[in-house]
């Protein structure tokens, strides 16, 4: 694959600047197997819409198509499950799950991940912290009832936002 570079001007980084060396959706680490896209989870209701709407430069149009943002404030009825299920990114610069390059957290992470960039050990830390996610799938299997989607709407919420597709169970 030959490199592309992709130059970031949004609000939370002026200038910042990444090489895609991996196809767009594929050659994945193997302990990452995300159920939704960055376009999917966009589509579906994701951080009350507020995430994305200042960055459409730098991801494909396509995944705006069909995306349900807020660029106002975050609106929880934009969710899929209308619930705000995650912490103010205030709190996640504060428990030090910011890597300096995507201040966005998690999900820019996965975004560019998802286009071909790749930082080895950034992505071991990320693919980690997605996995550790698991254990709220583990606990709506627990506690609700197979066919019964609006169980533990936050848990579910919070797992869309990590790319699991918490329908599904």
């Amino acid at each position: 694959m030959i490199r592309r570079w992709i130059e970031v001007h949004d609000k939370m980084q002026q200038g910042y600047r990444y090489a895609l060396t991996a196809p767009e959706g594929t050659d994945f680490h193997p302990d990452f197997t995300p159920d939704l896209t960055p376009a999917d989870m966009l589509k579906l209701g994701v951080f009350g819409g507020k995430y994305m709407t200042d960055t459409r430069d730098e991801f494909p149009e396509s995944w705006f198509t069909e995306a349900r943002l807020s660029p106002e404030r975050a609106n929880p009825d934009l969710n899929y499950f209308h619930i705000i299920a995650s912490q103010p990114l205030s709190e996640w610069q504060r428990k030090g799950w910011i890597y300096h390059e995507d201040p966005r957290g998690w999900f820019q992470w996965y975004c560019r991940y998802y286009m071909g960039r790749r930082i080895p050990k950034e992505d071991e830390r990320q693919i980690k912290r997605w996995k550790a996610m698991r254990r709220h799938i583990a606990q709506i299997r627990k506690n609700c009832e197979v066919g019964d989607p609006f169980c533990r709407p936050r848990q579910r919420q919070a797992l869309l936002q990590w790319a699991y597709d918490s329908r599904a169970f």
